[in-house]
């Protein structure tokens, strides 16, 4: 396997990157390819010790940024490292790119690039929603599309279905649909035609959850549009991070509260890992032809480490082409509506 990784996306490029491909490669068989601006990928290389068979460079002259409109970014800029990684997915040169890059121009060359699989109708940004003394859950659609109609939500509910089978490895995952109560007939218009979609599918649908679950493990698949998902995501980030200030400085005020953490350092360690995106790896754009995972923006090197290694599943259980076959069921449910 040929793993693309891009080197100039991120806040932390290139370092971060080359550091977590000489991390990756060290307990993985597969090549890894970095593509960006030659010298300073080689520059970075050159403080650690690594196969030269398993890591390799490919030049790119050009980055998109998070300032650039993403489609003019991407129809211009045909040397950038995001433009050249995903060309290299279709032409057969990779089999998976990754990249902590523009989420826009990301999309946007998956699909121009690449294109939409036949019968998926909006592509989604699937996340890993971290589940306090759980197992992790899907969370679809992150943030890749903020109008929606029912039948994308079903859309969500199957890719995101076959992604936590496939990659996770979880069974009959429970799929549930973000509302503001647990009834069938609560929500908008969207949520509720998009409700009856998923109820007639062969997923294992549990039906509404309310916000307040989801953290509580409430479903394995949370499907909701990109602008409510986004919102979860974001509101759960920052949540979490106010919350282990607030015990941070708990801990820090005064002498038994200080002997108290001394005690309980090692719980408190566990429970900062359980919120930190970087043991997660990437969120799967689905519903291209090809594998893209999109990292985190600030990954650091142990989340592209982790990326990496979790991305491999991508491809080797077949997910883009198990979607494809998945769309049937989708025709099937929207036509007898």
């Amino acid at each position: 396997m040929r793993i693309i990784l891009d080197g100039m996306g991120g806040d932390n490029a290139p370092s971060a990157i080359v550091e977590g491909a000489v991390l990756a490669s060290k307990e993985i068989n597969h090549e890894i390819v970095i593509i960006g601006q030659e010298e300073l990928i080689n520059q970075e290389l050159k403080k650690y010790k690594y196969n030269n068979e398993k890591i390799t460079v490919a030049d790119a002259r050009e980055v998109i940024t998070n300032d650039e409109a993403p489609v003019r970014a991407v129809r211009s800029k045909k040397d950038s490292s995001i433009v050249k990684g995903i060309n290299m997915i279709k032409q057969g040169e990779g089999d998976i790119f990754i990249s902590a890059g523009s989420t826009g121009a990301l999309l946007s060359g998956g699909l121009f690039i690449l294109g939409r699989i036949q019968g998926i109708d909006r592509p989604a940004l699937a996340s890993i929603y971290p589940i306090v003394g759980g197992e992790p859950s899907l969370l679809v659609d992150a943030g890749a599309n903020a109008e929606c109609k029912p039948n994308n939500l079903l859309e969500f509910g199957i890719m995101g279905n076959i992604y936590m089978e496939k990659v996770i490895g979880r069974p009959s995952p429970r799929v549930g649909l973000v509302n503001i109560g647990t009834e069938a007939a609560k929500g908008s218009t969207l949520t509720k035609a998009a409700y009856e979609l998923l109820e007639q599918s062969n997923m294992n649908f549990v039906g509404n959850v309310e916000a307040r679950e989801v953290p509580k493990s409430a479903c394995d698949v949370i499907v909701c549009d990109g602008f409510t998902g986004n919102v979860v995501l974001k509101l759960t980030e920052g949540l979490a991070w106010n919350i282990l200030q607030v015990i941070k400085r708990k801990f820090t005020d005064g002498v038994k509260a200080k002997l108290g953490a001394a005690l309980l350092i090692d719980k408190l360690g566990e429970l900062k890992k359980e919120f930190d995106y970087s043991e997660y790896g990437g969120a799967p754009i689905l519903g291209i032809k090809g594998p893209i995972v999109k990292m985190h923006g600030s990954s650091n090197a142990n989340a592209v480490k982790n990326t990496i290694l979790k991305g491999i599943p991508f491809v080797e259980e077949n997910v883009v082409e198990t979607i494809q076959n998945s769309v049937l069921e989708i025709e099937e449910i929207t036509l007898s509506e």
